[in-house]
């Protein structure tokens, strides 16, 4: 298979870099891509008029002696290659380039730069992968990049030069994994090597071409510290936290997108004893778990035929036979919410989760839909009975306005008051207002009130100050 798929991207590597002349408008108006392309920047900073199709040339020149040269499995592996081997390719690269009279060196420069980032990274959005201030970034079409910086948006200064060039970035991704994305197949989800979250998602259904969404993957691991120097929450919500993972509780952390879900549920999985064996269960694997005995269970999409599609509920179903002292699921989002309570309901006890909901009431809420959706005929007091008796804790995730995250709502389940569950909050972000740069402005408060399972913390060993609840 990899004597294949070697074979495969090297026939690839063959085909010449996108032509953008293959998709300009016939007419050369202000408003087509020709005329967009006219001016390319250079590392000097202002921009100055080039022949793009004689860069074009060059490349797709210096692309082909590279071949010849070097051993396909240096042009395969390019994200594995050791800085001196990249240094080694764009070494060459420019002294190839030196050849070409009619560059400046400033035009060698750029092109040895965006070459090189075509063969060992990911074209255009390679700086944005190695930018760590950037945690998303969002191609909407080839003209219109987008990031996120520190919980804002904001449009990159990149661009691609047409929709052919983001097609063979997307396949560059998908191949190696064994996916694949066409008209017949034109969405897809994947992950980089270091473990970044990929999107795709192709024409006919992206009417302004291909478009691919990227939620980079930290290198280095948030800690609850971190989370206590951004503000996300409070060292006292911090120790409370620490202890309902240690006494086994069941939590939920619920958010919006981008709120910061994962990354919570990621820092709640460190405090889980090292001598318990750990089962997480994703579609697009993310958590980042410390721990040694730890078995970690992706999803499988459908294959060209439309069969082999393995899901979330399958694994979890799976799970339960594989001896887990605790489950993580990444996130619930359909039937297999049930299994997921029946697990908690059934010895599983310290079993952690996500789902998308904008208040805990919310959440437990859209449990109750995702667990119709499993096609179980139940009456709506039988399932709320099961979400009161197995869901402990509500982590409450949100993204301000002014792009900063917080936990807003630590809630507890306290059971059932006839058909309705009866929710209790711990800990809350109260918003007072904004400061004069946009900033918010609030504070976290204890409600005052000590949870029920308070005594299964105590029996636990685990002893809190009082001053958490005051």
């Amino acid at each position: 298979m990899a004597t294949l798929y070697n074979r495969m991207s090297k026939e690839k590597l063959r085909e010449p870099f996108p032509d953008r002349t293959l998709h300009t408008a016939p007419s050369p108006s202000n408003g087509s891509v020709e005329a967009q392309n006219r001016n390319v920047r250079t590392p000097s900073g202002p921009k100055q008029a080039v022949r793009p199709d004689k860069h074009r040339e060059i490349k797709n020149r210096i692309q082909m002696r590279l071949i010849e040269e070097l051993d396909s499995e240096v042009l395969n592996n390019g994200r594995g290659l050791s800085s001196e081997q990249k240094q080694e390719i764009k070494d060459k690269i420019l002294n190839y380039l030196s050849e070409e009279t009619e560059l400046s060196l400033a035009e060698s420069w750029d092109i040895a730069e965006s070459l090189l980032a075509e063969i060992v990274g990911f074209g255009p959005i390679q700086p944005l992968l190695d930018d760590p201030d950037v945690s998303e970034i969002m191609v909407n079409s080839s003209r219109q990049v987008y990031v996120e910086r520190k919980g804002r948006l904001q449009q990159a200064d990149i661009t691609f030069e047409d929709d052919r060039q983001v097609m063979h970035l997307i396949e560059k991704i998908v191949a190696p994994l064994g996916r694949r994305i066409d008209e017949s197949s034109p969405m897809v989800d994947a992950r980089l090597p270091d473990g970044s979250r990929v999107n795709a998602i192709i024409p006919p259904l992206a009417l302004k071409g291909p478009c691919i969404t990227i939620r980079k993957f930290s290198r280095d691991p948030l800690t609850i510290e971190n989370l206590i120097s951004f503000g996300t929450l409070t060292e006292d919500m911090a120790l409370f936290l620490e202890a309902c993972v240690r006494a086994r509780l069941n939590i939920i952390v619920s958010g919006g997108t981008g709120s910061g879900k994962t990354t919570m549920l990621n820092i709640l999985s460190s405090f889980i004893p090292g001598d318990e064996r750990i089962l997480t269960i994703e579609d697009a694997a993310e958590l980042q778990l410390r721990q040694e005995h730890v078995v970690s269970l992706e999803t499988r999409p459908a294959n060209v035929e439309g069969k082999g599609e393995v899901s979330i509920r399958q694994l979890v179903k799976n799970s339960l036979r594989m001896r887990p002292d605790r489950i993580v699921v990444g996130e619930v989002r359909g039937g297999e919410a049930l299994d997921m309570l029946q697990a908690m309901n059934t010895g599983h006890d310290g079993s952690l989760t996500t789902g998308h909901a904008n208040t805990p009431r919310d959440m437990l809420s859209r449990i109750e839909t995702m667990v119709l959706m499993a096609g179980m005929d139940l009456p709506v007091k039988a399932i709320r009975e099961q979400i009161a008796s197995a869901v402990d804790l509500v982590i409450q995730t949100a993204r301000l306005k002014d792009g900063s995250r917080r936990v807003t709502h630590i809630t507890e389940v306290q059971g059932m008051e006839g058909e309705v569950i009866v929710l209790q909050d711990i800990f809350r972000f109260v918003q007072e207002g904004v400061d004069a740069n946009g900033k918010i402005i609030g504070e976290f408060r204890p409600t005052g009130i000590r949870p029920k399972f308070y005594d299964l913390l105590l029996a636990s060993g685990i002893t809190l100050p009082d001053r958490l609840f005051g």
